[in-house]
């Protein structure tokens, strides 16, 4: 079955391209054939760190959008959307014009939504929303990002949070990377394999320490992507 993964939740800096870059490298690292899109054409972290393998993409334009179902069509493809923040307007309208849910079902792709939440109260009414829009017709997955965020006990006492448990939507706790890693890795533009795998001694690396903190981070979040089945 093929696969098309739209990592969203509408609101700015609550790690979408955390997710995207982690799902990246987690197919790349597995030897799993993958095709990315960005939408965030001007500095979008597909194609700043995995622009072999992905796009851009103007979400806007419903041609563009189509793209993705092309893509997505082939036997076996995954597909990793990464959206940039505000653009739910735009690709709901899309995908409710073309009755996408259906044609997914026709064509046996499977269309999940990742809602990339932080601890906020924006995040859990975006979540409500997207739940409310397409109930049990679509697939999710909610991403809890502890590095947005330490406490999501508003999330956990919502009505969002009992419809995600009645729906059996998969939870997936981002764990938090040390900041000044995460900082130091996006300073030098490198991508999770090359901020672990320096390539020689002259340009500036991460250090010893701090490759082992990534290392250490990057098998806890494969570990939550192999438990909800990626």
């Amino acid at each position: 079955m093929s696969e098309l993964h739209l990592i969203g939740g509408e609101k700015g800096g609550v790690g979408k391209s955390v997710v995207a870059r982690s799902i990246a490298q987690y197919w790349i690292d597995q030897g799993k054939p993958w095709v990315g899109f960005d939408t965030d054409r001007s500095h979008g972290a597909l194609l700043r760190y995995y622009a072999d393998f992905s796009q851009p993409i103007e979400i806007s334009r419903v041609e563009e959008l189509d793209r993705l179902v092309e893509a997505a069509s082939q036997p076996d493809a995954r597909v990793l959307v990464d959206l940039a923040a505000q653009t739910e307007r735009d690709l709901h309208a899309w995908i409710e014009s073309s009755d996408m849910l259906e044609l997914a079902s026709e064509l046996g792709m499977r269309l999940v939504f990742w809602h990339v939440m932080d601890d906020g109260k924006d995040s859990v009414g975006l979540l409500s929303r997207l739940l409310q829009r397409y109930e049990g017709r679509a697939s999710y997955v909610v991403v809890l990002n502890k590095g947005r965020g330490e406490d999501f006990n508003q999330y956990r006492q919502s009505d969002a949070a009992a419809k995600v448990s009645q729906l059996g939507i998969p939870l997936f706790e981002l764990p938090a990377l040390h900041k000044g890693s995460m900082q130091k890795i996006d300073r030098l533009d490198k991508s999770f394999w090359s901020a672990l795998n320096p390539q020689d001694s002259v340009t500036e690396n991460l250090g010893l320490m701090e490759r082992q903190r990534v290392k250490v981070w990057l098998r806890k979040v494969y570990g939550e992507l192999e438990r909800i089945g990626l």
